[in-house]
């Protein structure tokens, strides 16, 4: 077996998208790979044939990241940009989504239409008809609109543009989105033999998603309408087909709704939080509504865990369901303690938990309550799965080299009490090839969120400096996911039981495993993470070398500048830079940038409108004005999720830097 080295993540295959055909006889998926010389993803749609157990790749061009089932149960509809006049065309500034159908037993892809907008979703009514979610502006004109001399004139007007952004409203951008300002994401029925955009929205309404009745005559979805300041709490919405009506039918006033569902004609199942108790990271409830009545049960009342998938890993990439409507049944994810699971809940409030796998499921679809699924089971990379009589069975093979040819260090598992009534659980990489009596450099790593969980399954990363001679630990500190609401709220306490969590899961793992030195341990993370890696250096030097990697150090600067921070930095520290600046100060790693003494490198990139480049270069700047060893390296053209979605050549970098940065301190 060979090592495992930088680049090989570069070599893995990642899955997304997998969806049944509407006859449950097929399934798509996507798969991407990275294009190194080219220095871009690769995404291709795959067939897998239900009843022959086989599968085999549909396209080649290499662009299409999503796709829909046609009605028809033998064509797919995707998008993409494959011809030059397109391609120019999109360069000169017009707005639209070309589609293209394309015969799952064969044939070239054919274009079907084009619709003159961003779309974001799509989903078909009828032969004719198609629901869609598209990208509307009120500033902008489109050049669809216009045809000669205006149009030329509209295009020049664009370009000139370009070189100027005008904000009027926050958010005014958006990380991996750039600037919003205005954007709202509107709800449409596209006619194709008529080629005609009907908007159901107004142009101030933005909407999250939305979901079809049995019998396609009505729609519900969830929105929030502003000016000015977007808002955290949305509404529900029902839409006639037929008559066009349009009415709001949302039970609470103030409500944050993430899902809701048709169950019948007389019954929605919707899922979310009031906020009240725990802030804007509250655990969701579903809930129950009578629509004739609009009386309102809570069908999970008592109950307490997280609707999504936080299981930490570097290695996926493109977007999957995670919530879905079945039969009587409604599937979900939930996160429970270091794993991801799919249950399913009806609506009676009866709840049953459909896998059983340790690991992450990172995107699933259900037809007739076959479940089929994109997972990560222990230390095996995503595969397709399938559940078989309560059984997971791998469908696909795509990443299985790693485990037979790779050197992989298996996590081993540690439960550290770092309070009363507290234990938190962690896990150590040793090195590959490790020898008795060698004495190893170690590394800490602390994860996002900070609602966010790290588990067993793949993580390149840590694989990697593992395979370089590190011993790499890791945990999850009170403020992390998989717990319930009591464990993740660290709401006003950020720095404090979390710094005391990982400082005493420091000392445990120093002291059993003694063939760290602890004279060369490192400590780096990433958003939260980097916040702490941040507060760490400022409130002890035990660590030799830390890379703060989207970090937060200014509490006050984090709010005015970055895409959350407005409504998060006050949820997260019960404060406003106006109403108590210094429980804010109190709070942020800047503050304290003159106690440190350890060399730190930062990595940040230029449009992370989530963690903006200047919480970096504020605590970089702090560090070198008192004369520490300092360094950053900004990534451009990169966003808050360069360590997952970033360009092939960038990423590469990233490790590298890191790498290099602990080698120079700790080896």
């Amino acid at each position: 077996m060979e090592n495992l080295k930088l680049d090989d993540f570069t070599k893995y295959k990642f899955l997304s998208g997998v969806k049944y055909s509407p006859n449950g006889k097929k399934a798509g998926f996507i798969v991407h790979r990275m294009d190194v010389e080219e220095n871009c993803y690769l995404s291709n749609l795959w067939i897998y044939d239900i009843e022959k157990e086989s599968y085999n790749k549909l396209t080649s061009f290499g662009k299409e990241t999503s796709f829909i089932w046609l009605n028809d149960c033998e064509n797919i509809l995707f998008p993409s940009i494959r011809d030059e006049n397109d391609r120019e065309k999109a360069d000169q500034g017009e707005i639209f989504t070309q589609y293209y159908r394309i015969n799952i037993n064969g044939g070239e892809a054919e274009k079907a239409f084009k619709i003159p907008l961003k779309v974001e979703a799509i989903r078909q009514i009828d032969e004719n008809n198609f629901l869609i979610i598209g990208e509307y502006n009120i500033n902008k004109v489109n050049l669809n609109d216009l045809e000669g001399k205006e149009r030329e004139e509209q295009a020049k007007k664009i370009k000139d543009e370009k070189d100027y952004e005008v904000l009027d409203e926050i958010p005014f951008w958006s990380n991996g989105d750039g600037f919003t300002n205005k954007n709202r994401n509107r709800l449409y029925i596209y006619n194709t033999e008529k080629n005609l955009l009907n908007p159901i929205t107004d142009e101030y309404t933005n909407v999250l998603n939305f979901n079809l009745s049995a019998d396609k005559t009505e729609i519900v979805f969830i929105a929030n309408s502003y000016k000015g300041k977007m808002p955290l709490n949305d509404d529900i919405y029902i839409y006639c087909i037929k008559s066009g009506e349009l009415k709001k039918v949302s039970p609470y006033e103030y409500f944050n709704y993430e899902y809701v569902n048709f169950m019948s004609k007389e019954t929605l199942i919707f899922l979310g939080s009031s906020m009240k108790n725990y802030g804007v990271n509250e655990n969701s409830k579903f809930y129950k509504m009578d629509m004739k009545t609009n009386e309102t049960i809570c069908l999970t009342e008592g109950k307490d865990f997280s609707t999504w998938d936080s299981v930490g890993s570097d290695s996926r990439y493109g977007n999957s369901q995670h919530i879905l409507k079945d039969g009587r049944y409604i599937y979900f994810i939930t996160t429970e303690m270091d794993n991801s699971y799919i249950n399913r809940i009806d609506e009676n409030g009866n709840i049953k938990k459909i896998t059983k796998g340790k690991g992450s499921v990172d995107g699933f679809d259900v037809i007739n309550g076959n479940v089929i699924m994109i997972a990560m089971r222990r230390l095996k990379l995503e595969e397709l799965y399938k559940i078989d009589n309560e059984k997971e069975v791998q469908i696909t093979d795509f990443n299985g080299w790693v485990i037979y040819d790779k050197k992989l260090s298996r996590p081993e598992r540690i439960n550290v009490e770092t309070a009363p009534g507290v234990t938190i659980e962690g896990w150590i990489l040793k090195p590959v090839d490790f020898e008795d009596g060698k004495k190893y450099p170690a590394i800490l790593d602390v994860h996002g969120g900070p609602k966010t969980v790290y588990g067993e399954v793949f993580f390149h990363e840590m694989q990697y400096w593992a395979n370089h001679g590190y011993a790499v630990f890791f945990c999850n500190p009170r403020g992390s996911d998989g717990r319930g609401n009591e464990f993740a709220d660290i709401r006003g306490k950020y720095g404090t039981i979390d710094y005391d969590d990982l400082m005493k899961f420091t000392d445990a793992v120093l002291e059993k495993y003694s063939f760290i030195d602890k004279d060369r341990v490192g400590v780096t993370g990433g958003s939260y993470g980097g916040f702490m890696t941040n507060w760490i250096i400022g409130h002890t030097d035990r660590f030799k070398a830390a890379a703060s990697q989207r970090s937060i150090s200014n509490w006050i600067s984090k709010f005015c500048t970055t895409d959350i921070g407005y409504y998060f930095v006050e949820d997260q520290n019960g404060a406003t830079p106006w109403n108590n600046m210094g429980k804010l100060w109190d709070h942020s790693p800047l503050k304290y940038a003159d106690k440190v003494k350890t060399p730190t490198l930062f990595i940040n990139s230029d449009q992370d409108y989530r963690c903006y480049l200047a919480e970096g270069i504020q605590m970089f700047t702090a560090l070198k004005y008192h004369g520490v060893d300092a360094r950053l390296c900004m990534f451009r053209g990169e966003n808050h999720e360069l360590s997952r979605s970033g360009k092939p050549k960038h990423r590469m970098r990233r490790l590298q830097e890191i790498t290099d940065w602990f080698d120079k301190y700790l080896k």
